[in-house]
């Protein structure tokens, strides 16, 4: 008996002339992620894709894992190939559901006919399928209100298709349709759920992340690798790039008053980010800030933040508080890594008293005798970088 996976779209149906495009894409990306489970024939129709496996080793589990977490897919099944003929579709039907329908009480059919020349209407189908499930299986009752188990029929282009469950997936918009940004990526709890958001969108990602050795740790940087190895099995490989930064830190620690410590750093790796995104085809920064969750997120900090940079700075979580935060990163499987006790470079050399509400003349007047060109071309000559898949 044939199975497949029938994958429905969701939000790419609204795309319009460009929806090609990106049901073009998530194929793509469906593809480089099952490239190792085995051969497979991908191909859309009727507002659905359908991976049809072409040999037995194909890994038909590991397979479902990954497509539950690809971006651009709304929902997906494992679905049995019928013949679009009624005695075809029930026969294979009752073989395939066995396993399903011992083990519950009550059940419905629903049918979708998006072949109109199939002889059958969609109730009709509904009582055929109904009356020989309720014959295989005596101990069924059919309720229509609150089953226990729905079993779906659709008849589509060259063949029917039964299933009896849908996997809610990722959803979104397919990696890569809409460009490439680069996210700062520090140990925290926010970053990953930023970059895990803006992926969500559609954008592709490359990753910045600034080292303070020996005020950092190896532990800290391979929990950043962690981290992003985690958004990666949304997102795709990722390019990460690691930059010195503990000269810089010193330096504004000799050079700066205290309170603009973390502005000035901050104001730093915008200036360095955006120099890197430039050079690996970015088109924005993206950062974990929320409005008001620290001194350096307030509306007047980050107003001085985004003065130096040139580029757009995306900030996906600006608007959500802690606990929304953490709910999703529970929920991307970040948050127990993030909360590891190793330090990143924004917890060093932070002052007493932060300054809360800056200008961008009191920024430039503090930074004043930073030599600001040759420290970051320095930081950019010695930045390192690696791929995480």
């Amino acid at each position: 008996m044939k199975e497949i996976i029938l994958i429905k779209n969701g939000e790419l149906t609204l795309k319009g002339l460009n929806r090609a495009n990106f049901e073009d894409a998530l194929i793509k990306n469906i593809k480089r992620r099952l490239r190792n489970l085995g051969e497979v024939n991908i191909r859309k129709a009727q507002s659905a894709i359908y991976i049809e496996p072409k040999t037995e080793d194909f890994d038909f589990e590991e397979a479902l894992q990954r497509v539950k977490l690809i971006f651009g897919i709304a929902a997906f099944s494992r679905a049995c190939v019928c013949e679009k003929d009624m005695e075809d579709i029930l026969s294979k039907s009752v073989e395939y559901l066995k396993s399903t329908m011992e083990n519950i009480r009550t059940f419905k059919v629903e049918a979708k006919r998006s072949d109109k020349r199939f002889p059958l209407t969609s109730p009709e189908i509904c009582r055929e399928l109904g009356g020989a499930l309720l014959s295989a299986f005596p101990h069924l009752k059919v309720d229509v209100h609150n089953p226990d188990r729905t079993v779906f029929v659709e008849i589509r282009d060259f063949n029917a298709y039964v299933r009896a469950e849908q996997i809610q997936g990722a959803g979104g918009l397919p990696v890569g349709t809409a460009g490439t940004a680069s996210i700062l990526i520090s140990g925290g709890i926010d970053s990953p759920v930023a970059a895990w958001t803006m992926a969500k969108r559609g954008l592709r990602l490359n990753a910045i992340h600034f080292a303070s050795p020996p005020y950092t740790s190896k532990r800290a940087e391979l929990k950043v690798r962690t981290l992003l190895s985690k958004v990666a099995r949304y997102s795709g490989s990722i390019n990460l790039c690691i930059v010195p930064f503990t000269e810089i830190q010193e330096k504004i620690s000799e050079c700066c008053p205290e309170d603009f410590f973390t502005l000035i750093m901050r104001r730093m790796m915008m200036r360095i980010a955006e120099k890197i995104a430039r050079d690996n085809g970015s088109l924005a920064l993206i950062t974990g800030e929320s409005l008001g969750q620290v001194a350096s997120q307030t509306l007047q900090a980050l107003v001085t933040t985004d003065n130096v940079a040139n580029m757009p700075v995306l900030r996906p979580l600006i608007g959500m508080d802690k606990e929304e935060i953490i709910r999703i990163s529970r929920n991307i499987d970040t948050f127990e890594t993030s909360i590891l006790p190793y330090e990143d470079c924004c917890t060093v050399f932070t002052p007493k008293h932060p300054k809360t509400r800056p200008t961008i003349e009191l920024c430039e007047a503090a930074e004043k005798d930073l030599p600001i060109d040759q420290l970051i071309e320095k930081a950019i000559a010695e930045a390192e970088y690696s791929f995480i898949d």
